[in-house]
């Protein structure tokens, strides 16, 4: 899967990578506690345990967009926010991507709730190298549209998650990424819990250096037919 971003801290020069090894670390906390809320959250909604923390899931690189408007089956799913990283010409990139996931099949098995959705991805992105000594400060945020308002979804410092280089380490030992490998590093705690919303924005802020990476989208619910 061909993704294209804009690198706004060089110009506007552009990088295009062909995405082969598409990768979602879940449970990707730093905070025993934050690990098990989220989990608890899950659990309400009916999702079973985690075998272990973190896990990997490989998830077809198809399932990457970058189109403002997604097609969903049915009204039970939702996005969440997450750092993106990928490798291409011999360097790792930060962008941003919602792991969208439909939540009542999510009951019966992670895995395949997250083949069964796209994956929403911004269009611009950042060398690693530029954030790597101030990582634990970025922000992410993510709000939904309820009654018609944007409502504050996710917020929190990277510092709450395991670093990039902690995950691809785990991941792939100590093999350097290849080109085409990309990772979503995992999420926040949503606030006032797990809900579906068909319209979904994000942000991942860099206070330092005053940048921020942003992307909207909102999806279309296809029926359920029996």
């Amino acid at each position: 899967m061909r993704l294209s971003f804009t690198l706004p801290c060089q110009g506007g020069a552009e990088v295009s990578t062909a995405v082969s090894q598409l990768v979602i670390a879940g449970w990707a906390g730093r905070d025993e506690q934050a690990i098990m809320h989220h989990i608890s959250e899950l659990e309400a909604l009916g999702v079973p345990r985690p075998g272990a923390v973190p896990l990997f899931y490989r998830v077809a690189a198809n399932q990457l967009t970058q189109a403002e408007t997604i097609e969903v089956l049915g009204s039970d799913s939702s996005g969440e926010v997450e750092p993106f990283i990928f490798s291409c010409g011999g360097k790792l990139y930060v962008s941003l991507a919602s792991d969208h996931t439909d939540r009542q099949l999510e009951t019966y098995s992670v895995a395949m709730s997250k083949q069964v959705c796209v994956k929403p991805v911004a269009r611009e992105a950042w060398p690693l190298e530029q954030v790597a000594d101030h990582w634990d400060s970025l922000i992410l945020r993510a709000w939904i549209r309820e009654g018609g308002e944007w409502v504050l979804y996710q917020q929190g410092a990277l510092s709450n998650l395991r670093t990039p280089w902690d995950l691809l380490t785990r991941y792939l030992g100590n093999t350097t990424p290849d080109d085409g490998l990309a990772m979503s590093c995992g999420t926040l705690a949503a606030i006032g819990g797990i809900r579906p919303a068909t319209e979904f924005r994000m942000e991942l802020v860099d206070e330092v250096l005053g940048h921020n990476i942003s992307h909207q989208y909102r999806s279309i619910e296809l029926p359920v037919v029996a």
